[in-house]
């Protein structure tokens, strides 16, 4: 095992986002100046950075959680001010309201956009009449966006380079320890197994579905987490749906919407998108699970319950499947909601472990990071 020399103040682990992000955030705003990003994969932003719904949430899609659907409201004009190049606003976007099965009807729906401070107005006939009317109690046009990863990472590689944060792909780690003099000691693996040990002040666990496997004295989170193996179909839309992003919201609600790192559409739903789920166990990696599984696509019945509600789906054109771990807190299954994780851990003092459940929770992440003393170790003030 090789050793490094110098002391890192910070190692990320994880290359997505919120990896990047915080990785950027510690060396711009925090004054971190030897930071070592690591990510298993060849590119950064390639894993559920990439293979998700790409939308950018503005509360229409948590009537049950009126924390979630507030946060986004107020996160979302940041993140197109932020990413506004990575940000893509040109497409119509509605919400029908089913008449079974959901769990909000269509007063309660206004209701509650209103009270979030939600753009809402009731959209054309035209638009209406894409729907069977049977089934659909109302159609709203609303103000919800979609992100490309492609340019998000393109702006990451560049954000990195500049800061001086040293990254290392195709590289995993396998145990955090505490080192002598309160310093953290991170195993590196790199894809040729060869192994290299790391010393530092600080570590950012964002490993997202594998926040929890690692070795050494690392704990686990206290909060508890499930796991879901999903399928997100990419699909050529219709002409007449090409400009559009439309989630109806029934019991088993599905969304189709813009995904513009491939200039298609994703499909998801509630019944289909998910294969299986389990909860998150220490030595059970979610990773390997995905990466054994046949990916047969569930997309034939996506299409058909769809088809019933939105009849043009059925002329789209299905090119293939995303398939990916999504990965969310057991207490929000109930409610829909998407808080974010953010802890430390006591056991190993300097290292934190940090999961979202959109992107534009990225600034919840930033404000916990604000109130944090990074004094102890570093002698950053």
């Amino acid at each position: 095992m090789s050793m490094m020399n110098i002391d890192q103040d910070a190692i990320i682990i994880g290359g997505g986002f919120y990896g990047v992000a915080i990785a950027i955030y510690l060396a711009k705003q925090r004054g971190f100046k030897r930071v070592v990003l690591v990510e298993r994969e060849a590119e950064l932003l390639t894993r559920a950075s990439y293979n998700n719904q790409a939308r950018v949430h503005n509360g229409y899609h948590y009537p049950r959680s009126f924390t979630t659907a507030y946060r986004s409201r107020v996160n979302l004009p940041k993140f197109i001010g932020d990413w506004s190049d990575a940000v893509k606003q040109d497409f119509t976007k509605l919400y029908a309201i089913a008449r079974r099965n959901s769990k909000t009807t269509a007063k309660q729906f206004v209701r509650f956009c209103r009270q979030i401070g939600a753009n809402i107005e009731p959209a054309p006939q035209s638009l209406h009449a894409l729907f069977e009317p049977k089934l659909i109690e109302d159609v709203f046009a609303v103000e919800e966006y979609v992100f490309d990863s492609t340019k998000l990472a393109a702006w990451a590689e560049k954000e990195l380079g500049e800061c001086g944060i040293q990254i290392r792909i195709k590289t995993s780690v396998s145990a955090i320890s505490n080192g002598p003099n309160e310093k953290l000691e991170v195993i590196l693996k790199s894809s040729d197994q060869s192994e290299e040990l790391l010393t530092c002040n600080y570590v950012f666990n964002c490993a997202y579905s594998g926040l929890n496997q690692f070795k050494g004295d690392f704990p686990g989170t206290q909060t508890e987490l499930k796991h879901e193996l999903t399928e997100m179909a990419l699909v050529q839309a219709p002409p007449i749906l090409e400009k559009m992003g439309i989630t109806v919201m029934d019991g088993p609600f599905f969304s189709m919407m813009p995904f513009p790192a491939r200039g298609l559409h994703t499909l998801s739903h509630v019944r289909f998108t998910p294969h299986m789920h389990w909860n998150d166990e220490k030595g059970i990696d979610p990773y390997k699970k995905l990466s054994l599984y046949d990916r047969a696509t569930r997309v034939d019945r996506m299409l058909r319950d769809i088809g019933r509600y939105l009849p043009a789906i059925l002329d789209a054109k299905y090119i293939e499947s995303l398939f990916e771990i999504k990965t969310i807190l057991v207490k929000s299954e109930g409610d829909d909601g998407r808080p974010i994780l953010f802890e430390r851990h006591p056991e190993l003092p300097g290292c934190y472990s940090i999961l979202g459940g959109k992107i534009d929770n990225i600034y919840d992440v930033l404000e916990k990071l604000d109130i944090e003393d990074f004094r102890r170790t570093t002698g950053i003030v």
